[in-house]
C-alpha cells in the first residue's frame, strides 16, 4: 500500500460523490420548473443510495471480479474475500471499491436529466437499479476490468483508451437518456424557462470541482499523471465555457449564464476519456470544439430530431464523451479501430438493453405520470412537498 496514493483517492472519492450530491442535483434542479425541483433532488439522492447498496451486493463484482472477458462474475459479491488489508495495486481494495462506487452512482444519475418533470418515481428506481447492474457494470468490466475491449482483447495489444469514462460513463448514460426520452414523449409544457439559473451555476461549479476527483483520481496514484489530468480537465472546461458562450452570442445576440455553465459540463465530459492521454494544448482544442459541437447537438436533438431530452443529457454528455473518445485516436494516443469499434459495440449494447429494460420495467410500474400529476408538478403530487412556500 502507498500512503500518498491512498490519501489522494480517499479525497477523490469524496469529490466524485460531491458531483452527484449536491452538484448534479442542483444543476438539474435549477433547470426545471419550481413545481418539480424536489423530484429532481429526490431522484438524484435516491439513486445515490440505491446504487451504493447494489454496487456492494453485486455491481463491483460484475465490474471488477475475476470472471471472463465479458462478465466479472459474483465472486466478489458483498465484498467477499476483501478486508482492510486487501490491495488493488497500491490502494486498499475497499477504497478502490468505494471510488468506483461513486462512478456507479453518478452514471445512472446523469440519465435523470432526460426524463425530469414527467417520469414515475418507481420506474426511476427499478430502471436505474437494473440498468446499473446489466449495462454499466458489464461495460465497466469490458473496459476497466480487463475485459474483451481492454488491452489484449479483441483489438490486440492496444485496446480502447478511456481514462475516466467517456464510454463507460458518458456514452452509456447519454444513449440510455435518449432512449427513455423517446419512449416517454415530450413534456406537455416544455417552453417554461429554468426556474433558478443560480442553482444551475452553483451545481455546475460543484461538478467542475468534483471532476478533479473524477479525472485526477482515475490515475489511481498521487503523481504527475494525476496532476496533468486535473490540469487538462480544468483547461478544457474553461475553453468550452467560453466557446459555448461566444457561439451563443454570435447566433442569438446574447450569452446566457445557463449556456456558459452548460459549456463547462460539455468541456468536462469531452476531456474525461482523454484526460490521461493529452497535454494542455490538446485539452484547449478539445474544450474549444466541444463548446460549439455540443451546442449544435442540443439544437439537433431538440429542433430537428424532436426528442425532448429535457436537460440535454445526450447532446452534452453523450456527444461530449464520444467526441473525447475519438480525439484520443486523433491525437495518436489510441488506435482508431479500438476507439471507434468500442464506441460502436458499447453504443449498440447500451441501446438494445436500455430499450428492453425500459419496456420490461414499464410493465411493472408506470413509465410516465398521469396528466394531472404532470400539470400540478411531481413535488406535491408524488412526494407531498413543495420546494417553496410563498405564504410563510
Amino acid at each position: 500500500m502507498n500512503g500518498a496514493d491512498t490519501a489522494w483517492i480517499i479525497v477523490a472519492t469524496a469529490l466524485v460523490l460531491f458531483m452527484t450530491l449536491p452538484g448534479l442535483a442542483l444543476f438539474y434542479g435549477g433547470l426545471v420548473r419550481a413545481r418539480n425541483v424536489l423530484s429532481v433532488f429526490m431522484h438524484c439522492y435516491a439513486i445515490a443510495c440505491l446504487m451504493s447498496v447494489l454496487w456492494f451486493i453485486a455491481g463491483y463484482s460484475i465490474a471488477f471480479g475475476d470472471g471472463n472477458g465479458y462478465w466479472g462474475g459474483l465472486g466478489k459479491a458483498f465484498l467477499n474475500g476483501i478486508d482492510a488489508n486487501s490491495l488493488s495495486g497500491t490502494l486498499p481494495e475497499v477504497l478502490f471499491f468505494a471510488f468506483q462506487m461513486t462512478f456507479a452512482i453518478i452514471t445512472p444519475a446523469l440519465i435523470v436529466g432526460a426524463y425530469v418533470e414527467r417520469i414515475g418515481f418507481g420506474f426511476v428506481l427499478l430502471f436505474s437499479a437494473l440498468w446499473m447492474l446489466l449495462v454499466y457494470a458489464p461495460v465497466t468490466h469490458w473496459i476497466w476490468g480487463g475485459g474483451f475491449l481492454a488491452d489484449g482483447g479483441i483489438f490486440g495489444d492496444t485496446g480502447v483508451k478511456d481514462f475516466a469514462g467517456g464510454i463507460v460513463v458518458h456514452e452509456t448514460a447519454g444513449i440510455a437518456a435518449l432512449v427513455i426520452a423517446f419512449l416517454l414523449g415530450p413534456r406537455r409544457n416544455h417552453t417554461t424557462p429554468p426556474h433558478n439559473p443560480g442553482y444551475v451555476m452553483i451545481g455546475a461549479a460543484m461538478l467542475w470541482v468534483g471532476w478533479f476527483g473524477f479525472n485526477g483520481g482515475s490515475q489511481l496514484a498521487a503523481d504527475g499523471g494525476a496532476a496533468m489530468a486535473l490540469t487538462v480537465t480544468h483547461l478544457s472546461a474553461a475553453a468550452a465555457s467560453l466557446s459555448w458562450a461566444l457561439w451563443e452570442r454570435i447566433k442569438y445576440g446574447k450569452a446566457s449564464l445557463v449556456g456558459l455553465v452548460t459549456g463547462t459540463i460539455a468541456g468536462l465530459a469531452s476531456i474525461t476519456p482523454a484526460s490521461g492521454f493529452v497535454g494542455p494544448v490538446e485539452a484547449l482544442m478539445i474544450g474549444t470544439i466541444a463548446g460549439i459541437l455540443c451546442q449544435e447537438a442540443v439544437n439537433l436533438i431538440r429542433n430537428k430530431v424532436k426528442i425532448d431530452d429535457t436537460l440535454d443529457v445526450f447532446a452534452v454528455h453523450g456527444v461530449g464523451g464520444i467526441f473525447g473518445t475519438i480525439m484520443i485516436a486523433a491525437f495518436g494516443a489510441g488506435t482508431w479501430a479500438a476507439q471507434l469499434g468500442s464506441l460502436a459495440i458499447v453504443g449498440a449494447f447500451t441501446l438494445v438493453v436500455s430499450v428492453i429494460l425500459a419496456k420490461l420495467v414499464s410493465l411493472v410500474t408506470p413509465l410516465r405520470v398521469d396528466v394531472e400529476t404532470e400539470t400540478n408538478g411531481l413535488d406535491l403530487s408524488v412526494h407531498g412537498e413543495r420546494a417553496y412556500d410563498h405564504s410563510s
